[in-house]
Formats: C-alpha cells, structure tokens, sequence
C-alpha cells in the first residue's frame, strides 16, 4: 500500500504545484458553459424544455472529469522519457500496485477539477434539486474519474510517442462527450444513435450526475451505477494487463 500511496501523491502533489495547469485546464468547460449555456438558452427555453444551464451543468462536470482523467496517461509518456517510468517499474514493488498508485493519482485530480466546475456551475447560476444531492453526485465522479483513469493508462501503456497518443485522445475523448448526451437530451434519437450512446460509458455517468443534481434520469441509478462500476473494474483489470507488459 505504500506504493500506491507514494504515486498517488506524487500525482496530487504535480497538480497542485502547476498553477497554470489548473487555470488551463478550467477554460475548456466554462467555455462550454458560457456559450452553449447562455447562447443556446433561449432556443433550449422556447422549445419547452426549461432551463439549459441547469440541463448541461451535469454535462459540463462530466466533461471535465473524462478529459481530466484520461489525459493522466500523458503523464506517462513523460515518465517514460524522463526515465522516471524506468525507476518504478525496476522497484520492488507489484507493477499492479504502480497501475493502481497512477489510476488513482489521476482519477484524485479529475475528481478536483470536476468539483471545481461544479463550483463554478454554481455560481454562473446552476441550482440542485437540493443541497444534499451533492453527495450522491459525487459518487457518479468518482466513478467516472476511475473509468477513464484507468482507461487512459492503459492507452499511455501501449503507446509510446506524445504524438500519437494525442491522436488516439482525440479520436475517443471527442465521440465519447459528443455521444454522451452532455449536451443533448437522450430521447427520441435515430436507431443508430441510440445505440451509439448505449456504448458509451460516459452515458451513464452524465445520466447519473444529471438524475442526482436535478432529477432527470434517462435510465436509472441502479444501471447506471452498475455500468460504471462494471466498467471501472474492466478497465482496471485491463490497464493492469496493459501495463505488466509495459517495456521501457
């Protein structure tokens, strides 16, 4: 356990040190919140639908922490060629506990930035249900902080170059928001969307932030909870296989 705390803060102590990184790293969500929230208010408005600040809020938090936690693989690639991934992997210490060390380390950071946009949904004007849904909206964070962590360190496994691992970022982050119903109600799509959105596991985290906070459920808590948790445990256990056959 040791090791895996020693990454861990190692990981939470590099973000907390790189004060621009976490001013950088806000300006994606509160663009979209800014203007898709407000500029597409009105349209979402006259169409019945009330409020879209408070509909892509959720969205907007879970965008956050999937970009934030599968971007931790970057990190990686760095150690790699700094020789620090080198020196962990030489240690006495399971290569699984350094998986996990960097799993968590990365999904600590997402879970940071998204409660730092839902403080900043709060005060663009975003109101919860209730208060106390908060807590229960931290689960789904966190849930979905270790899904993508562990997902983008089994990316950061396999690839080997910064280049191409940007490439493979934005070929699966990008689908993966736009399809996840962050910014669209889930409703009444073609067959083929429907199905595409049933694949993607950020679904069910945006559906799960977004039941909580203002009790607007696609699914349910139960299946979403499920698929998420079902879906941290294969990406763990594949980003373990990922990264025991790591060579450096």
């Amino acid at each position: 356990m040791g090791a895996i705390y020693i990454l861990w803060l190692r990981e939470l102590k590099r973000y907390i040190r790189s004060r621009v990184q976490i001013v950088v790293s806000l300006g994606q969500p509160c663009l979209y919140l800014l203007a898709l929230g407000f500029g597409l208010g009105p349209v979402f408005r006259q169409a019945g639908h009330g409020s879209y600040l408070q509909f892509m809020a959720p969205g907007v938090v879970g965008m956050t922490v999937l970009f934030s936690s599968v971007f931790s693989g970057i990190a990686m690639l760095w150690d790699r060629q700094f020789g620090f991934l080198k020196e962990t992997l030489v240690a006495p210490v399971s290569r699984l506990q350094i998986m996990i060390g960097r799993t968590l380390g990365g999904a600590t950071v997402a879970i940071i930035q998204g409660s730092l946009i839902l403080l900043i949904c709060l005060i663009a004007g975003f109101r919860p249900q209730h208060w106390l849904a908060i807590p229960s909206a931290f689960l789904f964070v966190v849930l979905i902080a270790v899904v993508f962590a562990a997902l983008g360190t089994a990316i950061g496994s396999t690839i080997k170059d910064m280049q191409g691992f940007q490439l493979v970022m934005n070929f699966l982050v990008m689908p993966l928001f736009f399809l996840s119903g962050a910014l669209f109600p889930l409703a009444n799509l073609p067959a083929v969307m429907t199905f595409l959105t049933r694949i993607d596991p950020l679904t069910y985290g945006v559906d799960g932030l977004r039941g909580a906070l203002i009790n607007v459920w696609h699914f349910n808590a139960a299946l979403d909870l499920s698929v998420l948790a079902g879906m941290a445990a294969a990406f763990i256990g594949l980003g373990a296989y990922l990264f025991s056959k790591i060579e450096v």
